[in-house]
């Protein structure tokens, strides 16, 4: 039953894509400063690359809130990879994503000063974004050695910049320990501009014990969240 139920849910999932990718505006038209500029890193394997289903429904739900400001909306570039067989090399992607979206918010704080941006991610890319703004990292003991590879935390003054973090269905503290993954810990200056949404009975990030999705997982581009952390958004610039 629930084999079958995950069938017919990414189904949905995969037609909603199809029709929501062609409903997106693209940003070819945009000035150089956006007056927002969110960067958004997808799920694991999530469809419509390279922003996924989760956050092109987020962008329609944030330029149906935020009316006479302009908004570019830019996927984070990383693999989102599915392959867990070899930790390490899934670790690179993930990293490599997280010191691009530094990487890009560093450009878009100094190209566009009065830019505010907005940093998100869906499940495995909700982690990316909570990476993007820690203050530290705690390193397995097993990894130690490859320390000098982990992301170094953004200056300060980048927090200024930043006027919204959307973390929607990132893994749990539970999750990540059974991964043997470090532990997600939001920065100081952004945990009073971050917001975490988890749909009740969602096992990636209920603190359920590692696993793979359930139905409820793959759920945010329907079940209201995109408009929610819209309207979160929209009250932050």
């Amino acid at each position: 039953m629930v084999k079958r139920l995950l069938v017919l849910v990414s189904g949905v999932v995969v037609a909603l894509s199809g029709v929501l990718a062609l409903q997106a505006p693209t940003a070819s038209a945009a000035s150089k400063c956006a007056d927002v500029h969110v960067l958004f890193a997808r799920g694991t394997a999530e469809t419509a690359p390279p922003l996924g289903v989760t956050g092109i429904a987020f962008e329609n739900s944030l330029r149906n809130r935020i009316k006479g400001e302009s908004i570019r909306v830019e996927p984070v570039h990383y693999s989102a990879s599915s392959d867990f067989s070899n930790k390490l090399e899934f670790a690179e992607t993930f990293v490599d994503g997280v010191k691009t979206t530094q990487s890009r918010v560093r450009q878009i704080a100094t190209a566009c000063p009065k830019t505010d941006i907005v940093i998100g991610g869906y499940s495995q890319g909700g982690a990316l974004a909570a990476y993007t703004v820690a203050d530290s990292y705690d390193i397995p003991a097993d990894y130690a050695r490859y320390r000098q590879y982990a992301p170094k935390p953004m200056s300060a003054d980048l927090a200024d910049h930043v006027a919204a973090v959307v973390l929607i269905a990132p893994p749990s503290a539970r999750f990540l320990k059974d991964a043997g993954a470090p532990t997600m810990r939001v920065g100081k200056a952004y945990q009073g501009k971050t917001v975490r949404y988890c749909a009740q009975g969602d096992n990636i990030c209920n603190g359920a014990p590692l696993a793979g999705p359930n139905a409820v997982h793959l759920l945010y581009p329907v079940n209201g969240t995109t408009d929610r952390a819209a309207a979160y958004v929209a009250r932050r610039v």
